[in-house]
């Protein structure tokens, strides 16, 4: 009596693993072994070459946040080294990538994004800020927008600065509220989203907001988006404020910047 032999071929990753090895893979944040391996598959796969480029086109108006700055001859040493540490094949100073040349090789183009100075001064110079809006843009596993980012908020938590929500917008009159975690609220409590300008007389309620999640909403009955727009949630009582201004301690707050 012989034993019948099955072959069990792998599951298929799921799409959304994929777009989060694609956005790890623009950040730079994902180890050698599975960076090198995701970049054996890109030349073969083309919905891995979309996300790589969808991501690329999310992520690179970060890159305007600060003004680039020319690194000295010494640090581009400094990186060549490193660089060709880490792989034999690597161009000392990364080059200006063409959209044509990222839309046929996006291995090279998001080497090219990654290598942009510009993005690590202002990252630097945001500090946990921006790198919120980069967990909060991985974590979420949204899909990338067909319009780029104009407008960012990192919500942060007044006592320790914990970054709690992102707000993103893609025009001045509509925006996107995404959690990075479960806001823990008390019984009998509820958040309640609010925004002013620097020239308004007081904040606008936008509602209120379920802890953990998503939420989009037009401002067709509000100005435009403004920089150093403010943003916050409240805690309000379950049907929101009954006075129409904030009553209840702040929970998270932020300002808009223009990313684009």
């Amino acid at each position: 009596m012989t034993e019948s032999t099955h072959i069990h071929n792998p599951a298929p990753r799921p799409p959304q693993d994929d777009d989060v090895l694609a956005g790890e893979y623009v950040l730079g944040t994902l180890p050698a072994a599975a960076r090198h391996a995701l970049e054996q598959r890109l030349p073969t796969d083309p919905a891995l070459q979309r996300a790589v480029l969808a991501w690329e086109a999310r992520l690179h108006p970060l890159t305007q946040l600060a003004e680039p700055v020319a690194p000295s001859p010494a640090l581009w040493r400094r990186i060549d080294a490193s660089l060709q540490a880490a792989s034999p094949d690597t161009v000392a100073a990364p080059q200006a990538t063409a959209p044509r040349a990222a839309r046929t090789n996006p291995a090279k183009s998001a080497s090219a994004w990654w290598n942009h100075l510009g993005l690590w001064r202002a990252l630097a110079g945001s500090g946990f800020a921006m790198a919120a809006v980069l967990a909060a843009v991985l974590v979420t596993r949204t899909a990338p927008q067909v319009a780029p980012t104009q407008f960012m908020v990192v919500l942060v938590a007044p006592q320790d600065k914990a970054p709690g929500w992102v707000v993103q917008a893609s025009s001045p009159r509509t925006i996107s509220l995404i959690p990075l975690g479960v806001a823990e609220v008390p019984a009998g409590k509820a958040l309640e989203f609010w925004t002013k300008a620097d020239d308004w007389s007081g904040p606008v309620s936008l509602g209120l907001v379920q802890p953990g999640q998503p939420l989009q909403l037009q401002l067709d009955k509000l100005p435009p988006l403004q920089p150093n727009q403010l943003f916050e949630l409240t805690l309000e009582p379950p049907t929101g404020s009954p006075i129409g201004k904030p009553t209840g301690p702040i929970q998270f707050i932020g300002r808009a910047v223009k990313v684009l």
